[in-house]
């Protein structure tokens, strides 16, 4: 079987980047010996000219509405239908790519909420989805001391800080970024993240900017707490990575966190800003351990719902 994988996004710093640089790390590690897994910065070329059996598209945005072999797409969230109010300017591209996706043969999503907000929004049939969660990336676990040090001296970080790990590119308000730093606090605020001018204007933060993943493990092991204020969340790897790095993870109570997290995070009502800072502030180390599954169990998974497409079709 001859998967041709979208790579476009390998090199964006947010989320679906990093989802697809761990994924296809973890698909060649797991590929079995008569499967070739075919990265593809042109996946339409490539599965046009037909040179793959199955094409998986880590993103929505990747998603053809004529793909010519079984086409498996990762769903992370709805929040966009779920909040169309934010996205009016984007409502016919945004449904073409759902169009896309409900052509998939297979829909990933990371969990079961996820999942039932894709049967309810994009309304897909609950037996086309498969959720396989995601994990810390290798290089998340708790770093020494001297390179806590050596990083907060490089960021002009204090020595006891709340940290948030995200995109700043757009003030989606669902992020509740503004709210969280205007919030009245006695730590410092650190937002880790690639930037555009309007982060800027934050009161009262310290921005690092886009890090590497050694300097965001660094930033986790020296934070007292991670604080999670979206009330709309897919999964929540931030939090899967500050546990990682033994740091506490505070956020607000959200479906898929709960799943993901159970008792390993301390959740205050959705919405409540000044609670989520608190309970971050008085909360103690060491964080429970993260979740066991790991990239390679994704990775696993992922080519067993590969062949669950290519049967499909």
């Amino acid at each position: 079987m001859k998967v041709a994988f979208d790579s476009r996004a390998v090199s964006d710093p947010n989320g679906v980047g990093r989802y697809s640089r761990c994924l296809l790390k973890a698909l060649s590690e797991t590929v079995a010996t008569d499967d070739e897994l075919l990265e593809s910065p042109r996946p339409s070329t490539t599965v046009r000219a037909g040179n793959a059996d199955v094409f998986h598209s880590p993103w929505m945005d990747g998603a053809m509405l004529h793909s010519p072999c079984p086409m498996v797409v990762t769903v992370h969230d709805v929040a966009a239908l779920k909040r169309r109010s934010e996205h009016l300017r984007t409502g016919l591209r945004l449904r073409l790519r759902h169009l896309a996706v409900q052509r998939a043969a297979s829909v990933i999503v990371p969990t079961e909420a996820v999942a039932n907000d894709a049967v309810e929004h994009l309304h897909l049939q609950r037996e086309r989805i498969v959720v396989i969660p995601e994990a810390a990336e290798e290089s998340m676990f708790p770093r020494s001391e001297q390179e806590v040090q050596a990083t907060r001296a490089q960021f002009e970080l204090p020595e006891r800080y709340l940290v948030w790990v995200g995109g700043l590119q757009h003030p989606a308000p669902g992020k509740q970024i503004a709210k969280l730093a205007a919030a009245r606090r006695e730590l410092a605020l650190v937002l880790v993240g690639p930037t555009r001018p309007w982060a800027h204007e934050l009161p009262d933060v310290i921005l690092t900017g886009q890090v590497s993943d050694d300097q965001l493990a660094a930033i986790y092991s020296g934070a007292h707490a991670l604080v999670l204020p979206s009330e709309d969340v897919g999964f929540g790897l931030t939090a899967v990575e500050a546990l990682a790095c033994g740091t506490p993870v505070v956020a607000c109570d959200a479906p898929a966190l709960r799943e993901v997290l159970g008792a390993r995070a301390t959740f205050v009502e959705p919405g409540d800003i000044d609670g989520l800072i608190a309970a971050a502030q008085d909360i103690a180390r060491p964080a429970p351990a993260p979740p066991s599954w790991s990239w390679r169990d994704a990775g696993r998974a992922t080519w067993n719902a590969y062949a669950r497409a290519r049967g499909a079709q």
